[in-house]
């Protein structure tokens, strides 16, 4: 196996230098773009999936509007849609679940932060063991979607910056700097995150995501972070 690429950083570094890690969810802790699959089950995964590729490859810029025209196709879709995609198709990626039992055993505090729905961010932050979660909880009427989202305290989408803050938050919550957060994930939306955390990680990442992290997983699991820390 290839070694991890690491830029701006020598490892090894302590872990014990660090207090918090937050994670992207869509194809960084499990193996799937739930939106894309909700889709599928609809039967309009390639219009769906379409913009969801622009978006992750930072070519469609603003997040909440690719998410609100991807949002708009999937008014009506069943609620059984969803349970089906959590039932059948949604698993943890390889090292997922024990990175952050590594991390937590370090007494890091983890953040779920997701441009993702909060149907599959309550099982997924149940199953890792997250202390605080961040996503867009989807508007449900009479048993299907309706193409939108309910307004939550903090605002109505989880994009970019929105991931950006709720990192900043919960470090300051903790007492944690900046410098002492990590932050992981693979799409265009995670980089506002990623440049705040004094260690950016890219998990099989679209490429402008690669270049600008500090450590590149490109084979291998998630649990293959620990490599560059000593104990």
């Amino acid at each position: 196996m290839n070694p991890l690429v690491t830029q701006h950083l020598t490892p090894p570094l302590r872990l014990a230098d660090f207090k918090l890690a937050a994670f992207d969810m869509d194809s960084t802790l499990i193996n799937i773009e739930c939106i894309d699959e909700i889709a599928a089950a609809a039967g309009k995964k390639e219009a769906v999936a379409a913009i969801t590729e622009a978006a992750m490859r930072g070519e469609i810029t603003d997040f909440k509007d690719s998410l609100r025209r991807r949002l708009a196709l999937l008014k009506g879709v069943p609620v059984a849609a969803l349970e089906e995609v959590l039932a059948d198709k949604l698993r943890f990626n390889p090292g997922a679940r024990e990175l952050c039992a590594a991390l937590k055993a370090a007494g890091l505090t983890l953040v779920l932060v997701s441009g993702g729905f909060t149907f599959f961010t309550r099982y997924v932050a149940a199953e890792l063991g997250m202390d605080h979660v961040r996503s867009n909880e989807l508007e449900i009427a009479d048993g299907a979607l309706t193409g939108g989202l309910v307004m939550q305290p903090w605002g109505e989408i989880c994009d970019g910056e929105e991931k950006r803050r709720m990192l900043l938050q919960c470090a300051a919550e903790v007492g944690a700097l900046p410098a002492q957060c990590i932050a992981v994930g693979d799409g265009a939306n995670d980089l506002p995150m990623m440049g705040a955390a004094g260690l950016s990680v890219a998990f099989h990442a679209k490429p402008r995501v690669r270049e600008q992290a500090m450590v590149a997983i490109n084979e291998g699991g998630l649990d293959r972070l620990l490599e560059i820390f000593t104990a």
